[in-house]
């Protein structure tokens, strides 16, 4: 039977360890990236994965053809990055 919980302790650097039989479970690697969210009591950390490459693909098509109807050239999204990041 395989549990679905263990504990860990928070180091002083605030680092926690996921214990191995929920990595190995998991199929977690080193660098591994997660969105963690906290409410009250409750941490949850969520994987973050890339999405298969045909999904990206055919988001990517939508959003390039959209684009294309709004007449939204590549220029004015390098423009609208630019902007973005002069205000950082």
């Amino acid at each position: 039977m395989t549990r679905r919980f263990a504990t860990t302790t928070m180091s002083s650097k605030g680092q926690v360890v996921i214990p191995e039989e929920i990595r190995e479970r998991l199929g977690l690697e080193s660098g591994e990236q997660f969105l963690v969210m906290a409410e009250n009591d409750v941490v949850v950390f969520k994987i973050i994965s890339a999405p298969p490459r045909a999904e990206f693909l055919d988001a990517l098509k939508k959003v390039r053809k959209a684009a294309k109807e709004a007449g939204i050239t590549e220029d004015d999204l390098k423009k609208a990055v630019m902007t973005s990041r002069k205000r950082k």
